[in-house]
């Protein structure tokens, strides 16, 4: 098992250098296109899966006072934790983590220096005390120092050979099947799908379209600087390793407003990183709806918050800070215990 590792830590380095995409992979199905009958099968009647149904209906129906335009028809999810598993640790960290490991044999240098030697020696202990310097002297050598094109053809080799320490499977397995049927739903009633992610915004764009069916141009996430060069008569975008956005807390709302132009209508969440995207959304005029996933399900998944007395992380966290905002804003928290009947395309369960 990989350490616990500090969130705002762990996320500042790995914003500082997004990975740049976009080959196409063969990964996790999308599922079906809903039915008339019920177009959210994985979810369980109730209080969550209602107000996503009425809320369709609500901005869809000519007839409606609130109906929305389709061009005004915008839906924003957050990936780590809200589309996918996000622990013990984030999918693009267990990357980094990989390719050094898979890079130490050119460097034996790394033996003898740290942070590197606490990586290659499996010392979790002095993982989980990284500081943000050390994270990012791991997120430079894996990242940086080749055009995106090459580094977009890594990503897309170690996806389907990826492991999630807990599951055992592929990361790109590891998607929640109820989301799944939710962004087709939504779509096939007229709304455009984004991915607002703290995470690598051209990490994601390498499996945007075949796993959410969201295409790279849909997908807003951190990113760096990239230099324009020519290389043997061919014109390169190459990797720096300096900051260029980082969209997570505010910057969720920053970037939704720079790349999209428009507040979104719905919104899906799962941490205190996602509250201000929640915020932004919800207090736009006309029908609105902020969504949080609380992961309380100890059995078919993992179960952490702190909110309601889970166990705490510092891998998205769902403080009571955050439970008590959603309650004073009406936004709707979606139990996976209690809400959804299925977890994972397939049966997938945790591993012993």
């Amino acid at each position: 098992m990989r350490p616990n590792i500090n969130r705002r830590v762990l996320l500042s380095a790995l914003t500082a250098l997004a990975i740049l995409s976009s080959p196409l992979l063969t990964v996790s199905a999308l599922a079906q296109t809903p039915s008339a009958s019920d177009p959210l099968p994985s979810w369980n009647d109730g209080r969550a899966k209602q107000a996503i149904l009425d809320f369709v209906k609500a901005t869809t129906d000519e007839s409606s006072p609130t109906f929305v335009p389709l061009e005004d028809r915008i839906a924003t999810f957050d990936q780590d934790g809200t589309t996918w598993v996000s622990h013990p640790l984030y999918g693009q960290a267990l990357f980094a983590l990989d390719r050094l490991a898979e890079m130490a044999p050119k460097h034996p240098e790394w033996r003898n220096s740290k942070p590197f030697k606490s990586v290659l020696d499996g010392d979790h202990e002095a993982m989980a005390k990284f500081s943000e310097k050390e994270w990012f002297e791991i997120v430079a050598v894996t990242h940086a120092g080749m055009s995106s094109t090459d580094f977009a053809a890594i990503v897309a080799d170690w996806l389907p050979k990826s492991s999630n320490p807990v599951f055992k499977r592929p990361v790109t397995d590891l998607v929640y099947q109820p989301m799944i049927e939710v962004m087709n739903y939504l779509r096939a009633n007229g709304f455009r799908t984004y991915i607002v992610t703290g995470g690598g915004q051209d990490f994601v764009r390498v499996y945007s379209k075949q796993v959410y069916g969201i295409p790279p141009e849909q997908v807003i996430g951190s990113s760096i600087v990239t230099k324009y060069e020519m290389v043997n008569g061919k014109p390169l975008l190459m990797r720096d390793p300096k900051l260029f956005f980082n969209d997570d807390f505010d910057g969720k709302a920053i970037g939704i407003n720079l790349f999209i132009g428009k507040r979104p209508q719905i919104a899906f969440g799962n941490s205190d990183g996602d509250k201000e995207m929640l915020q932004w959304t919800t207090e736009g005029d006309g029908r609105r709806l902020g969504l949080l996933v609380l992961h309380d399900d100890a059995e078919r998944e993992l179960a952490y918050g702190p909110a309601n007395g889970l166990p705490d992380t510092t891998v998205g966290t769902f403080s009571q800070a955050l439970m008590d905002t959603a309650n004073k804003s009406g936004w709707t928290v979606i139990s996976m215990k209690n809400d959804w009947n299925t977890i994972f395309a397939g049966g997938i369960k945790e591993a012993e």
